[in-house]
């Protein structure tokens, strides 16, 4: 099946005759549902809005879940990689170089410390701002051009508390922002595709 599966893509990746952009939800895999891997819950809520959420697949290529979603004329690569949130770049970077797609293609949708729960925020490139994740894809691509969107998490009082916060589950109260953020951060992505993939080539 999993040969089938690579023919299949393999064919995809030759054919497809639009746009494209790599989305990598970055997290720790093996630990869904925990505030570190929330870039993971994002890329689970953008394939249940484009119908592709029993598409995902295993691609041992880049050691990464992937699913390919259409928006409008172009086309979604969704990816989650199958690594721990450190050494998330490799996959990227693997799933990057398989379709041909450069630094300023791919999106990265990670937590962040220093914005309160319920609040969003699209950067477009830049340093990691201390994420190992995006530490991870900066040193993997060698490149910082790639948009993020930042999910916040809040960040505890205590430093002494931020390892256990962000390895941590969201709470009770916590889980009644989660899923509207879910559906804020899917539309705040999509809408910033949707308008670039209709820029001409040289303004990407």
């Amino acid at each position: 099946m999993r040969r089938s599966w690579a023919l299949r893509q393999c064919i995809s990746e030759a054919r497809f005759p639009g746009k494209r952009w790599l989305v990598a939800g970055l997290g720790n895999h093996g630990m869904p549902g925990t505030r570190h891997s929330v870039g993971m819950a994002v890329l689970g809520q953008i394939a249940r809005r484009l119908g592709v959420a029993e598409s995902w697949a295993r691609d041992p290529r880049c050691d990464a879940d992937l699913a390919l979603a259409p928006l409008g004329d172009a086309q979604l690569v969704l990816l989650r990689p199958r690594r721990l949130m450190n050494v998330n770049g490799r996959s990227v970077a693997q799933a990057a170089e398989l379709f041909g797609l450069t630094a300023e293609e791919i999106y990265l949708v990670h937590d962040e410390l220093d914005k309160p729960l319920g609040k969003l925020a699209l950067k477009l490139g830049g340093s990691a701002r201390g994420h190992n994740g995006v530490r991870s894809c900066i040193s993997c691509l060698n490149s910082n051009a790639m948009p993020r969107l930042r999910v916040g998490i809040g960040r505890p009082t205590n430093p002494s508390m931020v390892a256990a916060h962000v390895l941590g589950y969201f709470s009770p109260e916590e889980q009644e922002l989660l899923s509207p953020l879910l559906d804020q951060a899917t539309d705040l992505l999509l809408d910033h595709i949707r308008v670039r993939s209709q820029e001409p080539p040289s303004r990407l």
